[in-house]
Order: C-alpha cells, then sequence, then structure tokens
C-alpha cells in the first residue's frame, strides 16, 4: 500500500518525483538491504570454487582477494544502479531499477575457475568485459530477439540456474568444499547455524510486513551470525583481526588481476547475456506497472538493457562481476508505492561509499560459511521456485513438453556428471559441464525449428503413461 504521506498519489507514480530527504534516505536503504545479500554472495560462491575463499591458506593473510571482490561487488552494483537511474546518453532507464550482481553467470563461471585460484581470473574478467560490451549491443535489437526468448526457454533457463547453485548452499550450510573430508562437515553444529537463519528467514516472509518481510534474508543472517557467536564459531577475536587488516578506504584497481581472452569464457558470457538481457526487459516491465501502472516504453527497455552491458563491462574492468537488474526490488516498488528514482539513487551512492570501505567487505567475511549457507539454501530455492513460476504461463502440450524433457535431461544430466564429457577439448567441456547453457541451447534451437503441432501418440509412447494435459494456467478468482 503507498504511504500518501511521502507525496500525492500522482507524485508516487512519478519517477522524476524526490520526497524529502527524511524519506527518500531510509527508502533508498531499503532497496539496498532488500538485495545485499544477493549481491555479495556471487563473489564468495566464485572465491571459494577457485581456492581462496573459506577454507583455504588465504584466511591466512585475511582473504584479500575475496574481500577485493565483495568491495567491487557493492561498488559496481552501486555505479550501475546510477546508470539505471540518472542516465548517461542513450544508457539508463531513468527509472528506480536497482542493479546487481547476477546469479545467471555463476554455473558459467565457476567452471571456468574450478581449483585455479587466482590465476583463473584473468581469462575470467577478460569474458566479463566481452560479453558486457555484448551485452550492451543486444540492447540495439532488443525487441527483435524476444521471440526466441518465450516462458518455455526463460523459465528452464532460471530453473536450471537454481539447480546448479543449490548443491553449493548445501555444501555451505554443511561445512563448505574445504571441509568435505573432514570430521565436522555435516556436524549438527553447522547445520544448526544454518537452520537459525532458515527458520528466521521464513517466520519473517510469512509472519512479518513491509520491510521486515522484504529483508528477511539479511536479518535471517544477522540472527544467524550472533548465534554463531554464542556457539564459538565466530570469535570477538577474529572480528577485531579482520577489522583490523582492512584499509579504511580503498579504490578499485583497473586490470588488477589483468585480463586474457579466452574462447569458453566469452562464449558463455555472451551467450548468458541474451537470458539477463529477457530478464531485465520483464523487471522493466514488472517496475512500470507495478509502480506507475503502464508499460514500459522502447526508450526505457533499450537504455536499460544498455546499462546492464556498459555496467557489467566496466565492473569487468576493475574486477566486478556482470551487473544485471534485481527482481527484489521490483516487489519492493510495488509495496511501498514509491516509483522515485531519486529514492533509488540515494540506495546507489550508499552502495558505492560500502564499496570503498574495505571494512564493511572484512567485517562480512567473518560470516561463518555455514551462516551463509542458510541464507543460500534460501534464494537459491527461490531462484528454481520463479523458474517454475515462469514455467506455469507456458502452454504444456506435447510439442512442449518433449522440448523441455530433452533440454533439461541433456543439462541437467551434463551437470551432475561433468566425467560423462571429460574427453572434449576444454573449452567445449567448460561450457558442456555448465548445463546451463547446453539447456538453453536446445530449448531455443528446438523451439524455433519444431512444427507447432505435435501428435498425442508422439508423446505418449515415451512417458509410460504420465503425459501432462495442463494448459498452464493457474486457478483464479476472476480477476486479472
Amino acid at each position: 500500500m503507498a504511504d500518501t504521506s511521502i507525496g500525492t498519489p500522482e507524485q508516487l507514480r512519478d519517477p522524476n518525483y524526490t520526497p524529502a530527504l527524511h524519506r527518500a534516505i531510509p527508502l533508498g536503504i531499503q532497496h539496498v538491504l532488500a538485495m545485499f545479500v544477493s549481491n555479495v554472495t556471487p563473489a564468495i560462491i566464485i572465491a571459494g570454487a577457485a581456492g581462496f575463499g573459506f577454507g583455504s591458506d588465504a584466511g591466512a593473510q585475511g582473504f584479500p582477494d575475496m574481500t577485493y571482490l565483495i568491495q567491487m561487488s557493492m561498488l559496481f552494483a552501486g555505479i550501475a544502479t546510477l546508470l539505471q537511474t540518472i542516465g548517461f546518453g542513450p544508457v539508463g532507464a531513468r527509472l528506480p531499477i536497482v542493479q546487481g550482481t547476477s546469479f545467471a553467470f555463476i554455473p558459467i563461471m565457476i567452471p571456468l575457475v574450478a581449483g585455479k585460484g587466482v590465476e583463473a581470473l584473468p581469462v575470467l574478467f577478460g569474458g566479463v568485459i566481452v560479453g558486457g560490451l555484448f551485452h550492451a549491443f543486444i540492447a540495439t535489437f532488443i525487441g527483435k530477439i524476444r521471440f526466441a526468448l518465450p516462458p518455455l526457454v526463460t523459465g528452464l533457463v532460471v530453473t536450471m540456474i537454481g539447480l546448479a547453485l543449490v548443491k553449493v548452499g548445501i555444501q555451505y550450510a554443511a561445512g563448505g568444499v574445504p571441509a568435505i573430508d573432514k570430521p565436522e562437515y555435516g556436524s549438527l553444529l553447522n547445520w544448526s547455524a544454518a537452520l537459525v537463519v532458515v527458520f528466521v528467514t521464513l517466520a519473517l516472509k510469512f509472519y512479518a510486513k513491509g520491510m521486515l518481510a522484504v529483508s528477511a534474508v539479511v536479518i535471517g543472517i544477522v540472527v544467524g551470525y550472533f548465534y554463531a557467536m554464542a556457539m564459538g564459531m565466530v570469535t570477538m577475536e577474529g572480528i577485531a583481526t579482520s577489522w583490523g587488516r582492512a584499509a579504511p578506504i580503498a579504490f578499485p584497481v583497473p586490470f588488477k588481476y589483468g585480463f586474457e581472452f579466452g574462447f569458453a569464457a566469452i562464449v558463455g558470457f555472451c551467450l548468458m547475456a541474451f537470458v539477463s538481457a529477457v530478464e531485465t526487459v520483464g523487471d522493466v516491465s514488472g517496475v512500470t506497472k507495478g509502480g506507475a501502472g503502464r508499460e514500459a516504453t522502447e526508450e526505457e527497455i533499450t537504455g536499460a538493457t544498455y546499462a546492464d552491458g556498459v555496467g557489467s563491462a566496466v565492473a569487468g574492468i576493475f574486477g566486478g562481476f556482470p551487473n544485471t537488474s534485481f527482481s527484489q526490488n521490483v516487489g519492493l516498488i510495488a509495496m511501498t508505492g514509491v516509483m522515485s528514482r531519486h529514492v533509488v539513487t540515494i540506495g546507489a551512492l550508499f552502495l558505492i561509499l560500502c564499496g570503498l570501505v574495505p571494512k564493511v567487505g572484512a567485517v562480512i567475511r567473518t560470516i561463518p560459511i555455514e551462516v551463509l549457507g542458510g541464507g543460500v539454501i534460501v534464494m537459491f530455492g527461490m531462484v528454481v521456485a520463479a523458474g517454475i513460476s515462469m514455467l506455469s504461463d507456458v502452454n504444456w502440450n506435447r510439442r512442449n513438453m518433449v522440448i523441455f524433457a530433452i533440454s533439461l535431461s541433456i543439462g541437467l544430466g551434463l551437470q551432475l556428471d561433468p566425467k560423462a564429457v571429460q574427453y572434449l577439448p576444454d573449452t567445449l567441456r567448460i561450457l558442456m559441464t555448465s548445463g546451463l547453457l547446453p539447456a538453453a541451447l536446445i530449448a531455443i534451437v528446438l523451439n524455433l525449428i519444431l512444427p507447432e503441432e505435435l501428435s498425442d501418440e508422439a508423446t505418449e509412447e515415451v512417458s509410460g503413461g504420465m503425459a501432462g494435459h495442463s494448459k498452464g494456467s493457474l486457478p483464479h478468482d476472476g480477476h486479472a
């Protein structure tokens, strides 16, 4: 419900309206809290996959590279958000869109860095830069490619992203990948810390309202953090050491890790840019419908896609990951009813400030991996749920069932057993074992080339009598 004390109904629907500062500042920080944990989580996951995150030898030095990646995640989420809210020429929708590090690219990035340490980062960031530039290029014809990515394809891809990541949540909750062969992996203590986060998050989601519900994950992690302190998993000495090692202020370093052009990285990031671009189109439409009660204009959609790509490319230069619009904030705008882009600009400035202060990253890195695991289980589970929600819009005729079946079988199968393609050339193997790219490509190609009609008999023989007949519509009460 919109708070009319902030402005008139007409003002609240106007992206150019600026509420009074004492109202605008807390509203802006709300947007940051709604996406904060999701924004820094990819940096922690990639650092862990590469081998310089939690549980690695880098702990003795205070995880300097992971802290830097966290710092860049905050800084460039803020900068990319400013591109959206303020705009720069054709770049930016000039709408209250919050940008953040994209989960979509994590299944692509993990095979690129797995166990290779900091040495893997030049190729990774080369892919981020080229992928970002390609993403910006997509903006010039975004309206013309939407036909190739219907809900069947986008729903499948989002579901696959979530399925690729849920394993990470379970591993974190049990103690982290480095602890897998140790006795404490999967201990009751580890799981108790993760479950505290899960239960607090669920309680707030279902029984709280307003900002408490929107910030459920971050509050759950804070509660889990205090629980971990009470159980001796975090010590004040450890927090003080981490805080003391971090500089009070630090600026981004261009090409800190260098960059290289790797074929697998470039192909992977460019292909995922298509999916991210379509996701942004959906978010822009959601913002204008929820906040202003209208459809997004072609200029807004194009500008938002440009901002996605430019923000990602610039982030890659300094050691940041691909950025995309954050869907959490679409719901927040619908909840508050405040469409002001200047409110989100304030949130962006807060993110930039956090990104310039390494001590913020120093505190984040003291969060036990088990506590983070609880939050990740919820977040990545919600990604799967979002994908299934998209799939509910699909007309589940026989043709679409076959496309989905083949795409999911191959994509998920390669994810579960990467050794199945161990004899492929390195580049192709990395692309295939992401699972996500083969699934998306198969779905896109089959959707474009298969005839619209498929006889009933064509699927009955391979479905074991369990053919679905749903048209994809959900029960409703007659209201739009």
